[in-house]
């Protein structure tokens, strides 16, 4: 049986330690995840106390999703979703069943991301579905345009995909630019010809025209 004293000492140890670890540090040891289905694969959210910490695009196969958050997120378990979260998975679907869902309001815990990124994403996820922004243009909205490339950096670190939709920002010129996730920018391509973007059918790469024909030799 444990001693008043010991307990004491518990107390001031867990507290040390929560205080060196941050706030997130205490977060952490009560985050989960789901993996649900949606019209294109199976996709999953993360969460904790104070939010969605993470998302996952759709995939073949679950045990990918499930992997994928095992290694970002080691402490977390999987479990049904808080009825307060379930919007954020049907938008989802719904995205993907080329609907124009609205995730700008689901709740992200935004303090596990440095300031700089969290502006960037805060403007990102009121870009509409089919709807695109260039890294300059996100750059000018945060008051500098020769933050571009830093944009684009905080993107490629976005833990939110589809929720914050990195997808819909593209570089100058019709160009698709980088992502990060799986399949790089046929990914990205893939997700803006299923919500109409314009910019899919700009940056969709001409195809060949086939050679003519040879007239056969009688």
């Amino acid at each position: 049986m444990i001693s008043e004293i010991d307990a004491d000492r518990l107390a001031y140890a867990v507290g040390i330690s929560a205080v060196r670890g941050g706030v997130g540090a205490y977060i952490r040891d009560m985050s989960n995840f789901a993996v649900f289905e949606t019209a294109i694969g199976w996709a999953g959210i993360a969460w904790a106390e104070q939010g969605l910490i993470g998302a996952h695009l759709p995939e073949r196969d679950p045990g990918v999703v499930r992997k994928s958050f095992a290694r970002r997120f080691p402490e977390a378990t999987e479990a049904a979703l808080p009825p307060e979260l379930a919007p954020v998975m049907e938008s989802i679907r719904a995205l993907m069943q080329r609907e124009k869902a609205d995730l700008s309001t689901a709740p992200l815990d935004l303090a596990r991301v440095p300031e700089f990124n969290a502006k960037v994403y805060e403007i990102a996820r009121r870009i509409p579905p089919g709807e695109t922004l260039t890294y300059g243009d996100i750059a000018k909205q945060l008051g500098d345009r020769l933050l571009a490339r830093d944009v684009g950096a905080a993107l490629g670190k976005n833990p939110w995909p589809i929720v914050v939709p990195c997808h819909r920002v593209t570089a100058a010129g019709g160009k698709l630019g980088g992502f990060s996730a799986r399949g790089g920018a046929m990914t990205k391509l893939k997700l803006l010809e299923i919500e109409g973007a314009a910019a899919a059918a700009q940056a969709k790469p001409a195809r060949k025209p086939e050679p003519p024909k040879q007239p056969r030799l009688l």
